[in-house]
């Protein structure tokens, strides 16, 4: 038996991954039928999240 091509390949997943960070998305979603969604991320938990990676990066001596 042969095998029929994937829906989604593993480039599609890591291509549409780093679209959405680079974006600032809140998650990716792939569906059975090969669909892949981008959810954006709501402008204010965004700024939340950023101000919390900005107090992790300060570095206190």
């Amino acid at each position: 038996m042969s095998r029929t091509p994937a829906r989604v390949t593993q480039a599609d997943v890591a291509r549409a991954i780093r679209a959405a960070q680079q974006c600032g998305a809140g998650a990716v979603k792939i569906m059975q039928d090969g669909t892949i969604l981008i959810e954006p991320q709501p402008a204010k938990q965004r700024e939340q999240i950023e101000k919390e990676v900005a107090d992790r990066r300060r570095i206190v001596l």
